[in-house]
């Protein structure tokens, strides 16, 4: 399985950050409806584990939250590979949107 890696930096620092990644994946999974099946999460210490099942295929990945960065791991299957640079980038615009991260103007 192909692996997405995403740094998201923010100034929120860690308790915030944290606060705001489980908001996002709370509010994910009740959302998700129909459309995922099997949404599944858990923190260990800094880390949220996430498995997301969609379309008969499973995604997996942790987001390890420090002092100023939230780093993404996502495991995409072969068939979700296929679109990475397309879901890379919506990961990455929700969380930035999350974290209140605005991207720089040059």
């Amino acid at each position: 399985m192909p692996n997405l890696t995403i740094g998201i930096p923010h100034q929120l620092g860690r308790e915030e950050a944290k606060r705001r990644i489980n908001e996002l994946a709370t509010n994910f999974q009740s959302q998700a409806g129909s459309t995922f099946k099997g949404v599944e999460q858990r923190w260990d210490g800094d880390t949220l584990h996430f498995v997301v099942g969609a379309a008969g295929q499973s995604i997996s990945g942790t987001a390890h939250v420090t002092e100023q960065t939230v780093n993404m791991d996502i495991a995409l299957p072969w068939m979700l590979s296929l679109l990475a640079g397309t879901v890379k980038k919506q990961i990455e615009q929700q969380a930035r949107d999350v974290l209140g991260h605005k991207p720089d103007k040059s």
